[in-house]
Parts: C-alpha cells; structure tokens; sequence
C-alpha cells in the first residue's frame, strides 16, 4: 500500500468517519511516520484526499465566580500555576517554563520567552500573586542548593548556551519556577537534573479542581487563558493590547473572544427580556 491507499483512508476519515482537521491531520502525521521510520518506504505527496473541513468553536470562557471556585480547590504549586495562566493569560507550556529570572517583582511583569511563533513577550504579573510566589522561589531555591550539593545538575539551557557556558545551569537564575517533584536522567547525555513540572500534572489538578466546584462546563487549563482576554474586553480593554498581551500575531485569533463578551449573544439584549 502507498500514497494512493492512504488518501483513500484519510478520506474516509472525513467522509464516513466524520472526524475534525485536526484529527485528519494526526492520522496522516502517523502514517508519515510509520512509512519513513518504521517501514522505511518515505512516502512522497498524498494527492486526492478528501479533506475534513474545519469546525470553528468558540471558547470555554469561565466567570469570575466559577474562576474563584475553581481556585477554592486547588492548593500549592497547581493554584500558583492556575492563577498565572488566568491572571497573566500565559499558555500552559509558557507557565512552566518560566525561569527565574523571567519574573520581575519590581515591574511587576513577566518576561515570555520564545511563546508559540518563537516571540517574547511581556505580561503582567498579579499582585495577589507576590506574597505566595515569593515564598514558592524561596522552598525552590533551598531545593536547587540541596540538588547540587547532592550532585545534580540545574536546569537545562536554551539553544547553544549549555555549550557556550557550561557552568550556567548553576546559575539561579537559570532555575525552573515551578520544577518537577523528581530528578531524572537527560537523554542523550545522562545527566541527572531536575526538569520542570509536567503538563499533565496541572491538567489532572485542574480537571479534579472542575468537578469539585461542580461546574458544568468542559473547561481546561487553556479556559483561564480564554477568560483573561474575555475579562480584559469585558473590562474595556483594547483589543490591540489584549492581542500583544497574548502574544497572537493576527488580530482575527484575538477577535474570537469579542463574541463571548458578557453581553448576549453578538452583543445585543434578547427581545424577551422586554415581555416583562
């Protein structure tokens, strides 16, 4: 089977199957994989698929009231986490990898850097946030020390600084915010250091979090992201800053929330509501 047999059962994928873009796409992607990997058959241009078309959802967008309940049910590093990703609208990868240096107190502002599309950004730090955070850095801190001391090695650098100055992972200000429970080994190099906290941590605090409060929405991490820039627009907000503090390159991404605002349906009052 090659190029022909695929496009035959990715169209089936979306015709009979039904399935989204995305789900179309992943299956390809595995076939791609599978062929020049495994089987070792690279496959060239897959012509004639049938494509999925595209369903444009609108976000999951939490109130300020069910935010605080969520929060009530969360308890250290996932609440620190949670309340950034609402308070400064960072994606859930941006939050855990923020370093140390990338939080500045004194302007109280965090530094994002290489978000999706490689860009930095600045974003703003919550107050409420300072007390706790401040102690969060210092058990992080007393642990890093305790790591070296015991052999490990800091956190991982970015691109080619580890080669250009090896001894920079010593660094604090290098460290991870929010670091894994657990040392592991690097693959590759075998170095045992310590990473940051996994995705799937925060996701499985967050999801339990969800159902505690009883809320019937399906919201994940990435809610708090969506109601921070609803919230910003609700509160007046520009949308051309609500887009810089989002870090989205076209205008029309950051659009989306203006039709979630908290204002009816497209921004209008229901006629019903007149009856009475």
């Amino acid at each position: 089977m090659g190029e022909r047999e695929i496009a035959a059962f990715l169209g089936h994928l979306a015709v009979e199957r039904d399935v989204s873009s995305s789900t179309q796409n992943q299956a390809l992607s595995a076939l791609l994989f599978l062929y020049r990997h495994v089987l070792g058959q690279p496959v060239g241009y897959v012509a004639g698929v049938v494509r999925a078309k595209g369903r444009r959802r609108l976000p999951v967008v939490l109130s300020e009231s069910e935010i605080r309940q969520v929060l009530a049910h969360l308890r250290g590093v996932p609440r620190l986490c949670a309340t950034l990703l609402y308070g400064s609208g960072l994606r859930l990868t941006e939050c855990l990898s923020l370093r140390v240096k990338d939080i500045d107190f004194h302007r109280a502002e965090i530094v994002v850097r290489g978000g999706k599309g490689g860009k930095d950004r600045r974003v703003p730090l919550p107050m409420i946030l300072v007390p706790d955070l401040r102690k969060h850095l210092d058990r992080v801190r007393e642990q890093f020390h305790r790591d070296l001391r015991a052999g490990l090695r800091g956190a991982s650098l970015p691109g080619a600084l580890g080669r250009q100055s090896p001894r920079a992972d010593a660094d604090w200000s290098w460290q991870w915010v929010f670091p894994a429970a657990r040392p592991s080994v690097e693959a590759g190099t075998g170095t045992r250091r310590r990473n940051h906290l996994h995705d799937t941590a925060l996701q499985r605090a967050f999801t339990t979090a969800v159902r505690a409060a009883g809320l019937a929405k399906r919201a994940t991490c990435h809610s708090l992201r969506h109601s921070f820039a609803t919230h910003l627009l609700e509160g007046g907000a520009d949308i051309r800053t609500v887009q810089e503090l989002l870090g989205h390159t076209d205008l029309r991404t950051t659009m989306i929330y203006t039709h979630v605002v908290h204002r009816g349906g497209l921004g209008v009052r229901s006629p019903a509501d007149r009856l009475g």
